[in-house]
């Protein structure tokens, strides 16, 4: 009885020994496994600022956020905001990592000029332009007006305060010899612009934005549009006191119009913050501008690394992106 007994104990201690190694090297072996896959697969949170909805940079922003967040190790999450000027206070801030914005308004804020008068930031570095970003004076055909001379007294939208097209409106009207006083100026967002326009609230608007925009073209679905043009020496006067301007063209049928317009555009550009990891910012380079089929936004076809330091200037590329078009065979 005492032999049985004995043998039964051995036998389950045995047993009992032959399940813990298994379960401990099983274990060892899901731990690993599950350390390993996380490392593979964490992913760091990066915060896109764009624009209003009814802009160019908001949609767009979410087709370049998801090539990043499908091709790198990070996972990009754009946000609405008042575009570029609060873009960039936003990242003065380290609110954000990465942002859109023009990039005229870029160099004023690296320059301490105009919204940014005597406080330059000093923390951003450009990853690279995108596309054109036309400035278009927006109106219909019951306003009369035909010329930018026309807007005095008029009710205007200017831009949200600190935006880019604030500016752009300022310097335009400046060279027609117009002073914001000479309007009823209002500081609306593009959404806001539009519905202004529609309802009768206001007259026209400034809109700097890729073309399509999405609230000028939920305008034009129930109005004839009108784009104000602008005359060739008035933009070789804007281009020779504002180098950031070129010169640009609404083609005919965007928004139904029916001949082409002539106007100026700047660049839209991504900007990101000087702590960025210089892997990474390659990473999402090169995600970029070798995923560009995946852009559905008719502003996908002017993004490519051929063009994608044009308007610059004196910005200085973060080291990351700086790699990757020296790669390429482009430099500034």
């Amino acid at each position: 009885m005492k032999k049985n007994r004995g043998s039964l104990l051995f036998v389950m201690v045995l047993a009992l020994s032959m399940i813990i190694a298994a379960c401990g090297n099983g274990g060892s072996e899901d731990v690993a496994g599950e350390e390993a896959g996380n490392s593979g697969n964490e992913k760091k949170n990066l915060s896109l600022l764009t624009g209003g909805t009814g802009g160019t940079y908001y949609p767009l922003g979410g087709q370049i956020g998801k090539i990043i967040t499908d091709n790198t190790n990070a996972k990009i999450t754009p946000q609405t905001s008042g575009a570029s000027a609060e873009n960039m206070e936003t990242l003065r801030a380290g609110e954000a990592e990465l942002a859109f914005s023009q990039t005229d308004i870029a160099a004023y804020a690296l320059e301490g000029k105009e919204m940014f008068e005597g406080n330059p930031i000093d923390t951003i570095q450009a990853i690279g332009s995108l596309y054109p970003e036309t400035v278009q004076l927006v109106t219909t055909d019951k306003s009369g007006i035909k010329s930018v001379e026309d807007l005095k007294g008029k009710s205007v939208s200017v831009g949200a305060p600190g935006s880019g097209a604030y500016i752009n409106a300022m310097q335009i009207l400046d060279i027609h010899g117009l002073k914001v006083d000479d309007i009823k100026a209002q500081n609306l967002s593009f959404d806001e612009s539009t519905d202004g326009i529609q309802s009768g609230s206001i007259d026209a608007a400034f809109v700097t934005a890729g073309t399509p925009t999405g609230a000028v073209e939920a305008l034009s679905a129930q109005n004839n549009v009108v784009i104000i043009p602008l005359a060739d020496d008035k933009i070789q006067n804007l281009i020779e006191k504002y180098p950031y301007y070129a010169e640009d063209t609404v083609a005919s049928g965007t928004y139904n119009i029916k001949s082409d317009v002539k106007t100026v555009a700047v660049k839209a550009m991504l900007v990101a913050s000087t702590d960025l990891d210089e892997n990474l910012v390659y990473e999402m380079t090169k995600a970029l501008f070798e995923n560009t089929d995946k852009i559905t936004h008719a502003k996908g076809e002017f993004i490519k690394p051929e063009t994608a330091l044009e308007g610059l200037g004196e910005m200085e590329l973060h080291p990351g992106a700086a790699k990757y078009f020296e790669e390429q065979g482009i430099s500034q």
